[in-house]
């Protein structure tokens, strides 16, 4: 099982007020896991990636092992701690001012 912890916006959206835990076949990649979710909390589809092209949104941030994930391959495969459930996957929302 992997864990996930999605932000407070997300969390209100799926009406959830816990992390996520999401059986995941196979590889754990940023894809398979945001399939897994969006297919059991359909209403976040659109808010994590882009409905076309699946790219992370923006303003979201992904955090595997205490390391920025944001930038990899969406079928890059998250640590071994993570796929294990050990550590969780974090979606972070990421934060802009000036």
């Amino acid at each position: 099982m992997i864990r996930v912890v999605l932000p407070a916006h997300l969390r209100n959206l799926a009406r959830i007020d816990h992390e996520i835990e999401l059986d995941v076949p196979g590889k754990v990649t940023q894809r398979t896991v945001l399939d897994a979710l969006e297919a059991r909390y359909p209403m976040l589809q659109g808010t994590i990636r882009d409905h076309v092209t699946l790219q992370r949104r923006p303003f979201l941030r992904f955090f595997a092992c205490e390391e920025d994930w944001s930038h990899e391959s969406l079928d890059a495969e998250f640590p071994e701690k993570v796929a294990r459930g050990e550590e969780p996957l974090l979606i972070v929302g990421a934060i802009a001012g000036g």
